[in-house]
């Protein structure tokens, strides 16, 4: 800021460079949405490992492909993730139990995860304060397989007054990971303690009961997908607008059409700019797809948001002793995705022989080359089996990638790279709203993104060899005309040259003649 002179001398004056970096933005946060027995369902929880997923949504279920799916994201390089689970809200049931007629406890999410057995789930220990009988401590408590139980959240001090700073239902709603309270009528006291007998069995009035799973919603089916896509539109897809950023979209195992054209909609928004990724059905052939994926999901401007991949993969189930499961390839593809934005750029296909898959035994379709060739000008992405380089994908379309279309977003990395600039741009100039709008703010424009573009352009993130074969960044009063001044506009065009992968390499070899001496 000017520095107000008083004294003859010498006075110092910081200049702003006017220089503000942008940073790009993640490009590969990954959304599963499914069905699970336990986990929480009011929000799109963020997990960032297997171990995460297991802790919080039970692990692997045979009843459900979700857990296989982020399993196979995480082993295939996936780094973060947020889940979305859907139940039948009619028919989960959430877990509860009444201490002492004073307090009924709840578990956190429906599901019968919680129902205190002989030899596991939980139950609700508590202990008034010998010196202070109006404050009592509350543990939630899981139970081992001999009944006796192990102390896994510890909240002491609580007080059944709404005006204490300890009041129990306030201290579990902020603070239990497993837990809610509830006041039944209006108690003077807190519940009496828990009697546990000699040989530390935890008795049945203090284990939560009553938690039911409900129905299993499976993919295709109305029930999951009105879960998945509700017509209120909250629940469901939708928590997903509560989170900072995603980029990509997975819906284990459905493929249709109807819901996956909404999923597509949904994704090319403006509001997320994120990548749907689509199984095949599981019986899909060669023959059913021969003119690319049925029920118009390759039609219209949101299809560029989308891949299509074929077939199904065979892999390990734990649950299962290992044996093969078939399972959608959607899991394994998003991990693919986020290792190679994370080795070689969002501009480099999640394809080829360094696109190789993790943790597969085989494929249920396996393709020849005449095969391929039918099906990958039709935006159908096939994964292969060679026998060096193993499992791979085979393919880098999007769903509007049929040569009959001839889209400029005929290519997922293309597409991918058009979506980040847009997003880590969005964020990035909130800095320019309210600015003066002239030349020195465009200035200022100018040189802010230009820098970023030449970064990713020392990358190889463009075609060309030289900054203006490669983009372009223009905002000044072409752009920005007196009238878009005068209502308050700026306009910026960025232009980049994408790098289009080598989807066919062709080798041309020639004899030579021998020399003739004249």
């Amino acid at each position: 800021m000017p520095v107000a002179v008083s004294y003859p001398g010498v006075y110092v004056e910081e200049i702003p460079s006017g220089v503000r970096t942008i940073t790009g933005v993640a490009t590969s946060i990954t959304a599963f949405v499914g069905w699970a027995a336990r986990g929480p369902t009011g929000a799109a929880t963020l997990i960032l490992s297997w171990a995460d997923f297991a802790r919080t949504f039970g692990g692997f279920d045979s009843r459900s492909l979700l857990g296989y799916a982020v399993s196979q994201f995480f082993a295939n390089g996936g780094q973060q993730a947020y889940i979305v689970r859907v139940t039948d809200t009619a028919s989960a049931k959430s877990a509860t139990v009444a201490l002492d007629g004073k307090i009924t406890v709840t578990a956190a999410s429906p599901g019968a995860w919680s129902n205190g057995h002989a030899s596991s789930g939980y139950a609700i220990v508590t202990k008034r304060r010998t010196d202070d009988p109006t404050r009592f401590r509350l543990v939630v408590v899981s139970i081992n397989q001999d009944g006796t139980g192990a102390p896994v959240e510890v909240f002491e001090n609580l007080s059944i007054s709404s005006s204490d700073s300890r009041y129990v239902v306030r201290v579990l709603a902020n603070d239990s990971a497993f837990v809610n309270a509830q006041l039944i009528g209006s108690p003077t006291d807190p519940p009496a303690d828990t009697v546990i007998p000699a040989n530390g069995k935890i008795p049945d009035t203090a284990k939560l009961s009553g938690g039911a799973d409900g129905t299993v919603l499976q993919p295709n089916t109305s029930g999951f997908e009105n879960a998945v896509l509700p017509s209120s539109g909250t629940g469901g897809v939708y928590l997903l607008d509560q989170v900072d950023i995603f980029n990509l979209l997975c819906v284990p195992g459905e493929n249709t059409p109807a819901v996956i054209q909404e999923l597509e909609g949904f994704c090319h928004d403006q509001r997320r700019r994120a990548f749907l990724i689509v199984d095949s059905a599981p019986d899909d052939t060669v023959a059913k797809l021969q003119n690319g994926p049925a029920g118009g999901i390759t039609a219209g401007d949101n299809a560029a948001n989308a891949a299509f991949y074929f077939p199904w993969v065979q892999a390990p189930d734990p649950l299962a002793e290992n044996r093969p499961k078939e399972v959608p390839p959607c899991g394994f593809v998003a991990g693919l995705y986020a290792k190679t934005d994370a080795t070689r750029g969002v501009w480099k296909a999640p394809a080829g022989t360094e696109a190789a898959l993790t943790g597969v035994t085989g494929l249920n379709v396996v393709l020849s080359d005449a095969d391929n060739g039918v099906l990958n000008p039709n935006a159908v992405n096939c994964l292969r089996a060679f026998q060096v380089y193993g499992t791979v994908i085979w393919g880098a379309r999007t769903l509007q990638g049929s040569d009959q279309v001839g889209s400029e977003w005929k290519y997922v990395p293309v597409r991918r790279t058009a979506l980040f600039l847009e997003s880590s741009l969005y964020r990035a100039l909130k800095w320019v709203v309210f600015e003066p709008n002239d030349e020195p703010l465009w200035a200022q424009i100018r040189l802010n993104v230009g820098a970023f573009m030449h970064d990713l352009f020392r990358q190889g993130a463009f075609q060309g060899s030289t900054p203006q074969d490669a983009y372009f960044v223009k905002c000044d009063k072409e752009t920005t005309t007196q009238n878009d001044i005068n209502l308050g506009i700026v306009n910026i065009v960025v232009g980049f040259a994408p790098l289009k992968p080598a989807e066919f390499v062709v080798i041309q070899i020639q004899q030579i003649a021998g020399a003739i001496q004249t």
